[in-house]
C-alpha cells in the first residue's frame, strides 16, 4: 500500500519510518508529510514529538487524537514549499488536507511553520 501522505512508496519506507525515527525527516516537507500520516493513523504520541517545543498541544492530546479518529482522511496535496531544506533551520508548507466528516468533504488549507529543535523539523504552527 503506499503511503498515507500520497507518495507512491510504502508506508514503512516513507512515513513509517520517519514515525519510527523522527531524524529520518530531512526537510520540513516531509516532517509534514509524516505529520499527515500520523493524523491518519491518530498517532498522538508522534504528533507531539514532531510539534516544536513552544507551541506543543498537549493539553489537547486526547482531543487531537479522538478527532482524527473522527474523520475519514481522503488525501494530502502539497501546494508549496519554502526553504526547509536539509542545511535550513526553518522552513514554509503550504497544503491541502481532505477528509470527510458529518457528512461532507472538508479540507484544512493551511500555510504551516517549521523550525529545527534539537537538530531535527518539528512543527511550529501558522504562518504569518
Amino acid at each position: 500500500m503506499n503511503c498515507y501522505c500520497g507518495n507512491t512508496i510504502l508506508y514503512s519506507e516513507c512515513c513509517g519510518k520517519i514515525h519510527h525515527n523522527i531524524y529520518q525527516a530531512l526537510t520540513a516537507e516531509q516532517l509534514m508529510r509524516s505529520r499527515y500520516s500520523a493524523f491518519v493513523l491518530a498517532n498522538g504520541d508522534y504528533l507531539m514529538q514532531s510539534h516544536h517545543s513552544s507551541t506543543r498541544p498537549v493539553k489537547e492530546k486526547k482531543e487531537i487524537i479522538k478527532w482524527a479518529k473522527s474523520v475519514q482522511w481522503i488525501k494530502l496535496e502539497v501546494l508549496e514549499t519554502s526553504k526547509g531544506k536539509p542545511g535550513d533551520t526553518d522552513g514554509i508548507v503550504t497544503f491541502n488536507a481532505y477528509f470527510y466528516e458529518k457528512g461532507k468533504v472538508d479540507i484544512i488549507h493551511e500555510k504551516s511553520a517549521f523550525l529545527k529543535e534539537n537538530n531535527h523539523w518539528t512543527y511550529l504552527g501558522l504562518s504569518k
